[in-house]
């Protein structure tokens, strides 16, 4: 069976936990750098007056990363790389430096996501936050339990809250972006012929060409399926070569072989439906794209500086 194209990043896992916390609510992101009070030098002192005391200046909070100026601090990162760690288990054989790298890249997304919430003018006021929070409390089956949760998660209830908050204004551009996306499509539905090395398969396309029934062939290879690919839309085949090859036919036609590092395919359409509905599976799927998409997109427009040490 043909592979489908791979879901999106942990980053949208990220997001839907907090989104099941809340289920479907918003809130917004506060600052992660905490506010200093400001020093403000004493006007001119009288004669008598004792000298002004050294007040030191507050130590420069280190950071891990700055995406469009909004930071994400070292702590944070730190933190979270430990969250990730755990849940991966000491058996992960991801390399340590792949492990930071992907951490990362899951917080510049959120910060993306929450600032395209914020740049479409999303905004959540603290009687909102508040609301929310209550709904949280009330959900885990308690303040306590939720104060437990928290800190056996890593988190500090202020760390917590400042995640919670960008998650959700996340969530809420996930959410519209992924709405743009139609309840119905053109869709063929195709059957393969999938096969292993270059002579066979041109000698399968020889057989068809002589006139031998495509069909009777890939049940010949996949007695199971009867190699069968069911209905599917542009965006959902993990292999660009064979989707733009399916897309190409007419209903009763096939392809020429067609290589990928899967093996080497022979197509046949069956039918074609110019708005057919989307089954889940594949209306996923193109959410994922278009939330892709929109990432790189962001990405490519953002000024993103690493300060990892």
């Amino acid at each position: 069976m043909l592979l489908k194209r791979q879901h999106l990043k942990a980053v949208c896992l990220w997001i839907l936990i907090f989104s099941w916390l809340l289920a479907g609510c918003g809130k917004r992101g506060i600052s992660s750098t905490p506010i200093l009070p400001s020093i403000i030098p004493p006007t001119k002192p009288a004669a008598t007056q004792s000298p002004t005391p050294f007040i030191p200046s507050p130590t420069p909070v280190q950071l891990a990363a700055m995406v469009n100026g909004e930071d994400i601090t070292l702590v944070e990162f730190q933190e979270e790389l430990a969250r990730f760690q755990a849940n991966q288990g000491s058996s992960s054989e991801v390399a340590v430096s792949d492990v930071r790298q992907r951490v990362l890249d899951d917080l510049v997304n959120l910060v993306l996501f929450a600032q395209g919430a914020q740049g479409a003018g999303f905004k959540v006021d603290e009687s909102l936050f508040k609301t929310h929070w209550d709904d949280l409390i009330s959900k885990v089956g308690g303040e306590q339990a939720l104060i437990d949760w928290i800190a056996a998660q890593g988190y500090t209830e202020e760390s917590f809250q400042h995640a919670l908050r960008r998650s959700i204004e996340a969530a809420w551009m996930r959410d519209k972006i992924t709405a743009t996306v139609p309840i119905t499509a053109e869709q063929v539905h195709a059957r393969q012929i999938l096969l292993y090395n270059s002579d066979e398969a041109q000698d399968v396309l020889a057989q068809l060409k002589d006139g031998k029934d495509f069909a009777t062939l890939a049940a010949t290879y996949d007695p199971l399926g009867l190699g069968d690919l069911g209905w599917f839309p542009q965006g959902y085949l993990s292999e660009p070569l064979l989707e733009e090859a399916a897309f190409r036919l007419h209903p009763g036609e096939y392809s020429d072989v067609i290589e990928t590092q899967l093996g080497f395919y022979i197509l046949q359409v069956i039918e074609i439906d110019p708005e057919r509905p989307l089954d889940p599976d594949a209306r996923l799927v193109l959410q994922e794209r278009a939330l892709g998409d929109w990432l790189n997109q962001q990405r490519s427009h953002s000024k993103i500086e690493v300060l990892l040490p």
